[in-house]
């Protein structure tokens, strides 16, 4: 892969991740307003599900697929996260709870290394882990004994392990139906959590932010798997470290929660760790 495709698909990766950021500050902005995170989570895949199924390209034939393990597993993956990062932000700042999260590139990198045999040279292993000490920079308040974070852990630790599957899967299904099903999965299972919760008044603010939080993860998720389809896992997981870099600015905007100057040192080890990627996988890549 030449550099300019590197940067495209840094580029994607870094559009998926900051719809995904913004559909999780959609999210607690509703928690805020009394939303259970089981509510939002349900709405995430129950609206994006309903509004994408007719772009999906699904046939019934396809119905089968929805039987496969890894289809399943990879669903019950992003479900458990989705649930376990809208429980965090209810309660944590926004900036720490995606500090906490970005364990999932980490757990990506060592899982593709046991399940996909993917062999990242020490360089790459040596930036990642210099985009992680970047994070931990960014949310060193939020490594506390609050319940919030360890949701944030949580989440982050499901997160890695779907975009594992994410990558396992990729080469096997469309990226439309790897889409739909994780909704249409996401939908169903959580559907007796979400509307067996208190129901926020459907204002049309509400509404427009159900909207924003479904709509945001959807497309985000759906650019993932396009760039798992041309990228490793390994490689990916180091760019996923820009979701943080989406997240702060969003706190500044919206909650109005500025980063220190330790934090911005974090930010920059973070750049370092996603552009120091690129061009080692561009060296490492046989002419």
């Amino acid at each position: 892969m030449q550099l300019s495709g590197l940067l495209r698909l840094g580029a994607l990766v870094f559009t998926a991740v900051t719809c995904i950021v913004i559909g999780d500050t959609a999210g607690k902005v509703l928690t805020a307003q009394g939303a259970s995170p089981f509510f939002v989570a349900w709405t995430r895949f129950g609206v994006a599900a309903l509004v994408l199924l007719p772009f999906s390209g699904f046939q019934m034939h396809e119905l089968r697929h929805l039987q496969d393990w890894r289809v399943l597993l990879r669903a019950a993956f992003i479900i458990g996260g989705i649930s376990c990062i809208l429980t965090a932000l209810k309660t944590e700042p926004i900036a720490n709870v995606f500090g906490a999260f970005f364990i999932g590139p980490v757990v990506s990198y060592v899982l593709s290394i046991i399940f996909l045999r993917e062999r990242p040279s020490p360089l790459r292993a040596a930036l990642l882990a210099l985009g992680f000490a970047g994070v931990i920079l960014v949310v060193k308040p939020g490594f506390g004994a609050s319940g919030g974070i360890f949701y944030a852990v949580a989440a982050g630790t499901f997160y890695g392990a779907y975009l594992m599957m994410t990558r396992l899967t990729a080469g096997l299904y469309r990226p439309r139906f790897l889409l739909i099903s994780q909704l249409m999965i996401g939908a169903l299972v959580l559907a007796p959590m979400g509307l067996g919760t208190a129901l926020p008044a459907f204002t049309p603010q509400i509404s427009i932010l159900i909207a924003i939080s479904a709509l945001g993860s959807a497309a985000g998720n759906y650019m993932l798997v396009l760039a798992s389809k041309r990228a490793e896992a390994s490689l990916i997981a180091p760019l996923v470290y820009s979701q943080l870099i989406s997240a702060t600015a969003l706190g500044i905007w919206v909650f109005n929660d500025w980063p220190d100057a330790l934090s911005l040192i974090g930010l920059t080890l973070i750049l370092a760790s996603g552009f120091g990627s690129l061009i080692a996988h561009q060296r490492d890549t046989p002419k």
